[in-house]
């Protein structure tokens, strides 16, 4: 995903930032949308990560919808899921861009459950970062048709804040700057404002503290960086990392990784991928963008997605990655 990143206006705050001493770091400061242009991303601070989005499009109305949390087979992935519940399911998703109305989702099937791990690999231009901003609730894309239900909810129904407070998360291709607010300011403010969603207190700034510090050695980061602007000055791996560390804070259901390996070299994105490895339980499922083999060989999915013109046109296990590897997708097509 390409964003346009520079220039950016300086967020504006209701206060001058405050030191991460200062008793106001937890509270809930209110931010201005950033002007920023169309095909970039538009987002607030006022809940907690991945970015929300709120669109300028009206809700669609759809036609309520249940899904029980009962096991069966997935009509998207083969195998037994046991006695895991269904965390996602997307059927027959169709979507446009929103400014030019062009169809880019064609009718996406996935079905997730808890514990699993999700790759979706295909060509540029197939519809795989479309498909992980859709579901984030990204304003540039429309949705047209089918549906999409998690934890029982309709997504669809959501706005971008709501959908991350319920339990999404998204990792960026391209993180973007967030001039004058620090790392440990803005995981404050999004980590208590999850804890609010599940009535729990907040936490004051030693708390937290107390909390983030032994998840930067998850990450292999330093201390120093709790106190630098969010993405500022930030290598490539420096802020897939960030990334990381935004996801081991904040927790999530379903984290969806739009091609975290872009970028990094092979130290980093071990580090990445370790990190994202040591996060997973029984409960929590990982949706991973990515083009290459590499990111698979460090984090093992159970399903391999192959996405081609808009629509999911295979599934399998980790061995259609080594088939992709030898010769391409014309070889599984």
């Amino acid at each position: 995903m390409a964003l346009n990143l520079l220039p950016y206006p300086p967020c504006t705050l209701s206060s001058p930032p405050q030191s991460y001493s200062s008793s106001s770091a937890t509270s809930s400061v209110p931010f201005t949308r950033y002007a920023s242009p169309s095909n970039s991303l538009l987002f607030t601070l006022t809940a907690t990560r991945p970015l929300p989005f709120r669109t300028n499009h009206a809700r669609r109305h759809l036609t309520p919808l249940s899904a029980s949390l009962s096991t069966f087979d997935s009509p998207s992935t083969s195998g037994s899921h046991g006695k895991k519940k269904l965390l996602l399911e997307v059927k027959d998703l169709t979507a446009v861009i929103a400014e030019s109305g062009k169809e880019i989702l064609k009718g996406v099937n996935l079905s997730v459950y808890e514990g699993e791990v999700h790759a979706v690999m295909g060509k540029n231009g197939s519809g795989k970062s479309t498909f992980a901003k859709v579901l984030v609730g990204h304003p540039d894309y429309e949705v047209t048709g089918g549906s999409v239900v998690f934890k029982g909810e309709n997504l669809l129904e959501m706005e971008a804040e709501e959908r991350s407070l319920a339990g999404l998360f998204m990792s960026f291709q391209s993180p973007i700057e967030i001039p004058g607010v620090s790392n440990i300011d803005f995981l404050n403010m999004a980590y208590n404002a999850r804890r609010r969603k599940l009535n729990l207190p907040e936490l004051g700034p030693i708390e937290f503290y107390a909390y983030i510090f032994p998840k930067l050695d998850l990450v292999n980061m330093k201390t120093d960086f709790l106190n630098r602007n969010v993405n500022e000055g930030f290598s490539g791996g420096e802020r897939k990392r960030n990334e990381i560390l935004q996801l081991a804070v904040l927790g999530a259901d379903l984290s969806i990784l739009d091609e975290i390996d872009s970028g990094l070299d092979v130290d980093a994105l071990r580090d990445v991928a370790k990190a994202v490895n040591s996060l997973l339980t029984t409960q929590n499922s990982v949706l991973m963008i990515t083009h290459y083999q590499r990111l698979i060989e460090f984090i093992k999915p159970a399903y391999i997605h192959i996405m081609e013109d808009g629509k999911i046109v295979k599934t399998g296990d980790i061995s259609i990655a080594k088939i992709l590897e030898k010769g391409g997708f014309k070889a599984i097509s």
